[in-house]
């Protein structure tokens, strides 16, 4: 039953994931065609192809890698003054024929003149006004940004019911209310496990706190919220506590004397301090809210995400030196698709986890991959959708200047001329790419 569930687990998954990705993609083609653009091909995957239908002049299909997917939009480059020369020839039956000639030499001029001709393969003579380049810059801004806002707009869809009825995991709200009382003092590296006679009593035990009090006041200081409270009780150490709580609408004053013990500072810090003890664990829940109040988190996901991004290569390296044992791998370091179908699985199989659980972690799991997969994409580097977002801005910005100042239209920008960046970013996404599959196979992250 576990394999099973695993399973079911890790297909769901890899399921919404490639959905996802179908789904970004059609978020180009349909204001590509709406806009008169030649879209000849929609995939999901990359290599041989399994299966495919053509409506119209576009073929839609599944090819065999399930890594990505694309969608060919033709005329996304435009014809090179210098690297390609365009020539017209006609058949026996008098039809054109559309030809690129190469006229430059060199590694780079080659490849992006090999890039433009495989653009014209697709040209015939009646699609000289169905050429991407050719758009206004603003359509080329809707056509390219549509694909990564669609996996945006599906993080939000999902974030938007899970934040509202089970809650943000990521903003927990703690309250000043005892939830639990410890009646023993546990050396944190012995836990967990139960109280024996040879423990000292903890002093919320002994002070005689009880679950739902409500914290007033510690030492004679207003307690406006657990932050301020916990670090008092810190910073007390070994002395006299004089606590006064809410109780059935009574205010008692409890007293007792803190213990000094070694604790974590915070779950983020592997180091022990030594600090005061008190022995409560407060009452803390999850934050929810409506639209607006998603839309603020993904805000701060956002943030988040692009410093995540800033520190990718370094944390790809250090799953790199994991595999290879140099070092542990992070736990909170980037992971795969592999790591996220294997993070679906374990959930999925977990005995301790409840149906609900199992199901809100793997909707968590799946809007968390749609959103970073749509602020990736708009990062603005070619191969990505933020390099060409760029390049139609550049456009823009350009032509605005050259009718202010009275000079003739500079044209289409040529982000052909960037392709040796794309190369270099896409060698770049492929190694990274590869070293977090490999990591997530030899030095797999699990769930806690």
């Amino acid at each position: 039953m576990t394999a099973l569930l695993y399973t079911l687990g890790v297909v769901a998954f890899v399921v919404a994931i490639l959905v996802s990705i179908g789904l970004h993609e059609l978020g180009h083609l349909v204001p590509a065609k709406r806009f008169g653009c030649k879209v000849p091909q929609w995939f999901i995957g990359f290599g041989p192809t399994v299966w495919s239908k053509r409506i119209g002049e576009t073929e839609y299909g599944i090819k065999a890698i399930p890594l990505g997917g694309y969608v060919k939009i033709v005329g996304m480059l435009p014809p090179g003054a210098h690297d390609l020369v365009e020539e017209t020839t006609y058949t026996e039956a008098g039809e054109p024929v559309h030809k690129v000639r190469r006229s430059n030499t060199g590694l780079f001029t080659q490849l992006i003149s090999d890039a433009r001709a495989a653009e014209w393969e697709y040209v015939a003579a009646h699609d000289a006004d169905r050429l991407f380049y050719r758009l206004p810059w603003w359509q080329k801004v809707i056509v390219m940004a549509g694909g990564p806002s669609v996996n945006i707009a599906i993080a939000f869809l999902i974030f938007t019911p899970l934040f509202a009825t089970y809650g943000n995991p990521g903003d927990t709200v703690v309250e000043p209310v005892v939830k639990d009382v410890s009646e023993c003092v546990i050396p944190v590296k012995e836990l967990p496990r139960s109280c024996t006679a040879e423990d000292p009593e903890a002093p919320a035990h002994a002070a005689g706190l009880q679950p739902g009090d409500v914290f007033v006041s510690f030492n004679g200081e207003p307690v406006t919220d657990w932050a301020s409270l916990q670090q008092d009780i810190r910073d007390n150490r070994d002395g006299e506590a004089a606590i006064v709580v809410r109780r059935d609408g009574e205010e008692l004053t409890l007293r007792t004397n803190t213990t000094v013990q070694l604790r974590y500072s915070s779950a983020e810090d592997p180091q022990l301090v030594e600090m005061g003890f008190l022995g409560v664990e407060p009452v803390n829940y999850n934050a929810t809210g409506g639209p607006v109040y998603t839309a603020q988190q993904m805000g701060h996901m956002t943030a988040q995400t692009a410093e995540a991004l800033v520190h990718l290569p370094a944390k790809v390296w250090g799953v790199a030196r994991a595999i290879v044992g140099l070092e542990e791998r992070d736990p909170q370091g980037p992971v795969s698709i592999v790591g996220g179908g294997r993070f679906a699985g374990e959930t999925a199989a977990h005995e301790a986890f409840p149906l609900e659980d199992k199901l809100v972690t793997l909707a968590f799991l799946v809007a968390s991959f749609n959103l970073f997969i749509g602020l990736f994409n708009f990062v603005p580097l070619l191969p990505l959708d933020g390099g060409h977002i760029a390049g139609a801005l550049y456009e823009a910005v350009r032509r605005a200047f050259a009718r202010v100042l009275g000079r003739p239209d500079p044209g289409h920008v040529d982000v052909a001329k960037l392709l040796p960046v794309a190369y270099v970013v896409g060698l770049a996404m492929l190694v990274m790419g590869v070293v977090l599959i490999v990591g997530d196979l030899v030095v797999p992250l699990h769930i806690s």
